[in-house]
């Protein structure tokens, strides 16, 4: 397939354009290239993607609605995997804006350059943020994610608003995923294993929010690259049970459907740390915090949808990922 990957240098984006490079596809990655984090490190993935004859990079913000366009009218993509936004939750408190450029104005134009070059599916990330003020665990795509908590949550529930409207105007395949706190070789510098190691290995402190009664659902990288993937290949058809007497939030009667992926296991934050202490051989000196404006205690993905609809279910032991970031981190940063 021809497929255009947004957000091609970042850390999910890299490693889906790479395992659908793979087996054989022609991409098209697009990226800005922004400074929210070490552009260097992604100018690293974009060079292993520069390796496959197959690839084409095009440097371009996808709030830029004109290059956009192009971009979609030049390649003539049959399925779009969009990756591209503003991440983080804390820096949602600090530039705002950014998040409206990027995910909700941004979002608009990879909809529209979708609809109008009729491509038979649309993937996009979406976030276990979404479920914000929710308590009840696991999270499963069937509860109403009302409540966010920050700028950040709220701009991804808009994504699936919007694909939704888009599924039911124009038929356009839509699947949102949910990503459960991701971790893994060449990932992000502001996710708490990359900080964790960096600090522990230079011998700084943690800061540890909420004294570390933090529990998360951490998924390796690997397992989100197989979801994305396999949705990918699926289209998103209409739910013939669904009905708007009692609407079912994960599917709808259009072509739209949203899962969590997920490692559907809730591990406590000092757990966390300590399987980290493990791999580096170092102990943490742990700095502890309250808890953050925008974060939540617990996430816990409920992975049925995703199981029964595609036949996958991660499963990467978290020792198993964790080892492997080391691995990478030491190789990467020669420590």
């Amino acid at each position: 397939m021809k497929v255009m990957v947004t957000g091609a240098a970042g850390f999910i984006g890299f490693h889906v354009s790479r395992r659908l490079l793979e087996r054989g596809d022609t991409v098209l990655g697009v990226d800005n290239l922004n400074d929210y984090y070490e552009v260097s490190l992604k100018q690293a993935r974009l060079a292993k993607l520069q390796q496959y004859p197959e690839f084409t990079f095009r440097k371009i913000n996808i709030a830029a609605r004109e290059a956009i366009a192009h971009a979609f009218a030049e390649f003539k993509p049959e399925r779009v995997v969009h990756l591209a936004a503003q991440a983080g939750v804390r820096y949602s408190l600090i530039n705002p804006h950014a998040y409206v450029d990027s995910n909700l104005a941004g979002f608009l134009n990879i909809l529209e350059g979708s609809r109008q070059h009729r491509i038979q599916h649309l993937v996009y990330a979406s976030s276990s943020s979404v479920y914000g003020s929710n308590t009840r665990l696991p999270f499963s795509v069937d509860d109403d994610v009302d409540h966010p908590v920050s700028l950040y949550a709220a701009t991804k529930k808009a994504n699936e608003l919007m694909a939704h409207t888009y599924s039911h105007l124009y038929g356009l395949p839509t699947t949102g995923l949910r990503f459960f706190t991701v971790y893994g070789p060449w990932g992000r510098p502001d996710m708490a294993l990359f900080v964790f190691t960096r600090a522990i290995l230079e011998g700084k402190p943690i800061d540890v929010y909420n004294n570390g009664k933090m529990r998360r659902d951490f998924t390796y990288v690997d397992d989100v690259v197989e979801g994305v993937v396999r949705t990918l290949d699926r289209a998103a058809q209409p739910d013939p049970e669904w009905s708007g007497d009692h609407p079912r939030p994960g599917s709808s009667s259009a072509p739209y459907r949203v899962y969590n992926i997920g490692n559907h296991q809730c591990v406590d934050l000092l757990k966390f740390i300590e399987v980290i202490e493990k791999g580096l051989g170092r102990k943490a000196i742990m700095n502890m915090q309250p808890m953050q404006p925008g974060d939540v205690p617990a996430t816990y993905a409920d992975v049925e949808a995703l199981k029964h609809d595609v036949g996958f279910e991660p499963n990467t032991p978290l020792e198993t990922g964790i080892a492997r970031f080391i691995e990478w981190y030491r190789e990467y940063y020669r420590v």
